[in-house]
């Protein structure tokens, strides 16, 4: 879905944000939300802390703080946008 949302924006000449990393992977111009990354860890340190006899209900809440910023250098330029050095400068990766 994300590459035909991808797709669609490019199309349209719209340059559009989304939340998850995948959608600047299959040609979105950025993308800004949580790592996923950072997410499956908490979880996978969750299981395990049940796994070993934790009960649930006794777990605090997590919540993923690490937030990436994704560019795609090769849809601005489809889109005949420059990105700010500043920008480039904070992003976590920029996709060519």
């Amino acid at each position: 879905m994300s590459v035909e949302l991808a797709a669609l924006a490019i199309q349209h000449r719209v340059p559009a944000v989304y939340q998850n990393r995948s959608f600047a992977e299959a040609g979105g111009l950025v993308s800004y939300g949580g790592s996923t990354a950072e997410a499956w860890h908490l979880a996978g340190v969750y299981a395990g802390r049940i796994l070993r006899g934790e009960r649930p209900a006794d777990l605090p809440v997590q919540q993923a703080t690490k937030v990436e910023l994704i560019l795609n250098g090769k849809t601005a330029k489809a889109l005949g946008l420059s990105l700010p050095s500043s920008v480039l400068a904070r992003a976590d990766e920029v996709i060519e």
